[in-house]
């Protein structure tokens, strides 16, 4: 069962006493509800008989964790980051919706003295499933547009790297989109007339003329959210993990071509 109300967690005192659902899901804000879960960055946290309730992060923290993961992870799943800050500039509603949106930016409070914001929250709790125990911080603010989250980054690494090295990384994940283009509107544009009923599911796409480095360990730059593709994609892979124990990546292969490489 996919939770896609904003009550998950009050609902999950009904889950609890049903006996016939494999599993349940809820995504975006539900902090709580079960373990933590975004495809490609933490599938191996599951665990077949124990996680009968999945929380899907959000959109955003699916972005903030696959930029960490690209930029800091290695080989035998360790993680080679110092610290990592990110703004969200968070769209003011989606274009299916009418409400909610308004006339000029608008700032979150700092309301986690630890992380600032949930976004930056949840992904260390996402990379926390692996044992990891990441120093990640957020901002946010909304922004009237109706198209794309943008997200700013500076990551931080243990180690010297290269520009060249970041942007290899970036293009090396089948997860992150790269794009030269610098506009929303024009990556908005593509998703809405490439993806699947108007959404891609890669987790990210970076804008590759802003990704800097500074001081041989800082990686600066921005990235569009696909809108709400990648919690999406985590949803579906959730439910097939659920469904089929004996595996499931060729049951997802046809979702396959909605994750571009390039936009």
């Amino acid at each position: 069962m996919i939770d896609c109300t904003p009550a998950g967690n009050e609902n999950k005192k009904l889950y609890r006493e049903l006996r016939g659902p494999l599993g349940f899901v809820a995504q975006g804000s539900e902090f709580g509800f079960g373990k933590m879960y975004a495809r490609g960055i933490n599938d191996e946290a599951l665990v077949r008989d124990e996680d009968r309730f999945i929380h899907v992060v959000s959109c955003n923290t699916h972005n903030l964790a696959v930029v960490i993961k690209t930029l800091a992870g290695n080989p035998d799943g360790s993680i080679a980051l110092d610290q990592a800050r990110f703004l969200c500039m968070r769209r003011a509603n989606d274009v299916s919706q009418d409400r909610d949106f308004i006339p000029a930016p608008k700032v979150a409070r700092h309301d986690d003295e630890t992380f600032g914001t949930h976004q930056a929250r949840d992904a260390h709790h996402l990379f926390k499933t692996l044992g990891h125990d990441l120093k990640v911080y957020s901002s946010a603010a909304k922004i009237p547009t109706q198209q794309m989250h943008t997200l700013w980054f500076d990551v931080s690494l243990t180690h010297a790297t290269t520009l060249q090295a970041a942007m290899d990384r970036f293009r090396a994940n089948t997860r992150v989109a790269v794009s030269e283009k610098t506009s929303c509107t024009l990556v908005f544009s593509f998703g809405r007339d490439h993806g699947y009923y108007g959404r891609i599911l890669s987790q990210t796409v970076v804008v590759l003329p802003t990704v800097t480095v500074r001081r041989d360990r800082e990686v600066f730059g921005f990235c569009f959210t696909p809108q709400d593709g990648n919690a999406l994609l985590s949803s579906v892979a959730a439910t097939l993990w659920f469904l089929y124990p004996e595996g499931f990546e060729e049951r997802i292969d046809c979702l396959r071509p909605y994750l571009f490489r390039e936009v």
